[in-house]
């Protein structure tokens, strides 16, 4: 019960802020809701299950190792953003709706770490993918709007593609639970639909655009769990249920390390063209969700692997949700408080730990993957032995530009209780990675090795902003969301030069009933209605035929 009730206890409560006899209540109890989903992961041992015959075609929640892992930074995550929300919110009239959202975007979260079927899961991810519309358009501005207009799109395509592919992986294994999902084959076209409809949350290069459009306009907590814990979904997604470690699937793979790759240099190169920190921190998650998407892709391509590469995925995910919600967090200190040296002190932390500087979490998760995928056969290990520094560098890089932004902040109203939740999360990156991380791990990441192969791609870095400040480089700006105007731009050119090739519609002229008379009135007739009624019976039965 201590899982359905972790999932279910953020829905009650939303309904308790929507009450207005009740809100007060519901808003008291909000920021709290994570802990009985922090404590389950923490206490509970695995194997844990939970069945419920009674829900959808039969579900069950429960925990294993790759589940835990997800489910305690996922909840403490979301703990962190809800108490930082009640100071950031703590003015705003419509507090409420923010709240209700947030809750109900928290239970679908915290839903797809615990399901262990194919159904639960995607009811758990839709109820998330559709409630955080709403933190998207809080704000209400005509950003927000065409940026939740972007996501809703972006969102239907991609739970469209998740119905197929679990429908032909449910199918292929006669099984829904993830279990059953996991050791049986993988469908082609199954593969194709799953990689795609998670690719969207997970930010895959040219399905990524919502990210930069949806971040600058959420409020500061919501970018946190947005980018933090719901882009892990997605990742989570790919882990339940494509073949990693049971079948090769060679093509796939290839594909998303490629994509894996692009996007660590795409979301550089646009990150470092934005002039909105909100907007650069969306286009690094781009650019690390790229590391994560290339672990997959390995255990794709070489199932033998995948032992080595499911904990570095999994540590990956664990320090990136850390890192880069501490990152939105310490955004907001600095629009409420301005760029004071403590603050670009605190941020500088994470910022670190991102671009994997020794003795952080970072260098840990870097070195990690580095080791999983150096055994991988045939160019991509000597290709990524090249590439991975590289963008390592390019992250540094990025972090610097961000702490640039973020010391230009004049400040603007006090915003109190911000500060807490904002070191709780710094002290979570700094200590929780090194910890959870599997044993070896510190060996392997202090080695003599490692501390130049994590050094000198910040010295490039380094070199590379002094020299862009001495000289006043400036990078063009590239509006949020890159390509997406140019789509707009030629899809509304498309518009209107098939506007002008269409031929003109006759007016349609219907003859007028004569007056005092009811032109309805001969549809009452008996004769007409049984006619009609007939007419319907036999299209009926055609169609049953």
């Amino acid at each position: 019960m201590g899982a359905l009730s972790a999932a279910l206890l953020p829905l009650l409560a939303a309904a308790l802020v929507l009450a207005p006899a009740s809100r007060a209540l519901g808003l008291r109890l909000a920021p709290w809701l994570p802990l009985p989903a922090l404590a389950l992961a923490l206490a509970a041992p695995d194997g844990t299950a939970l069945d419920l015959p009674w829900l959808l075609l039969g579900s069950r929640l429960g925990l294993d190792a790759t589940g835990r892992l997800f489910l305690f930074f996922t909840a403490l995550v979301w703990l962190i953003a809800g108490v930082y929300a009640r100071g950031w919110l703590r003015d705003d009239p419509r507090r409420h709706v923010y709240w209700a959202f947030h809750l109900a975007t928290q239970a679908g979260n915290l839903w797809v770490c615990l399901a262990q079927d194919a159904a639960g899961f995607y009811l758990g991810f839709t109820l998330m993918t559709f409630a955080a519309y709403g933190l998207v358009v809080h704000t209400g501005s005509a950003e927000a709007r065409r940026a939740g207009r972007v996501y809703l799109a972006m969102a239907v395509l991609g739970e469209a593609a998740l119905v197929a592919g679990l429908l032909l992986a449910v199918g292929a294994a006669g099984s829904p639970l993830i279990g059953d999902l996991a050791a049986a084959p993988l469908p082609g076209w199954a593969a194709a639909l799953l990689i795609l409809g998670f690719g969207i949350k997970v930010g895959v290069p040219l399905l990524h655009l919502w990210l930069p459009l949806a971040h600058p306009v959420a409020p500061v907590p919501a970018s946190a769990v947005l980018s933090g814990v719901m882009l892990k979904a997605g990742l989570l997604g790919w882990l339940r249920f494509l073949p990693l470690g049971v079948e090769a699937q060679p093509a796939a793979g290839a594909l998303l390390m490629a994509a894996g790759l692009a996007a660590l240099f795409y979301g550089v190169a646009v990150g470092l063209a934005q002039r909105d920190a909100k907007v650069l921190l969306a286009y690094s998650s781009v650019s690390q969700m790229g590391f994560m998407t290339l672990g997959v892709g390995a255990g794709l391509a070489a199932p033998g692997l995948w032992p080595l590469l499911l904990p570095a995925v999994g540590l990956y995910a664990l320090h990136h949700a850390l890192a880069k919600s501490a990152l939105f967090l310490g955004v907001g200190v600095a629009q409420a408080r301005g760029g004071r040296p403590a603050v670009l002190a605190g941020l500088a932390l994470p910022a670190l730990a991102l671009a994997g500087a020794p003795l952080t979490s970072g260098a840990l998760a870097k070195v990690e993957m580095k080791v999983a995928v150096a055994a991988l056969p045939g160019p991509w290990s000597v290709l990524l032995e090249g590439l991975l520094p590289l963008a390592a560098a390019g992250t540094a890089l990025l972090m610097a530009r961000l702490l640039w932004l973020a010391a230009r902040q004049a400040g603007g109203a006090a915003r109190p209780g911000l500060l807490a939740p904002w070191l709780a999360g710094l002290a979570a990156v700094a200590v929780l990675p090194g910890w959870l991380a599997a044993e070896g791990a510190w060996a392997r990441a202090l080695g003599g090795g490692a501390w130049v192969a994590a050094l000198w791609p910040l010295a490039l870095a380094a070199a590379l902003a002094w020299a862009a400040l001495r000289r006043r480089w400036r990078a063009p700006a590239v509006p949020p969301g890159d390509v997406l105007p140019l789509l707009e731009r030629a899809w509304a050119a498309l518009r209107r030069g098939c506007a002008g090739l269409a031929p003109p519609r006759p007016a349609l002229r219907l003859p007028r009933p004569a007056p005092g008379t009811d032109p309805e009135a001969g549809l009452g007739r008996w004769p007409v209605a049984a006619g009609l009624w007939l007419l319907l019976a036999l299209l009926l039965a055609a169609l049953l035929a």
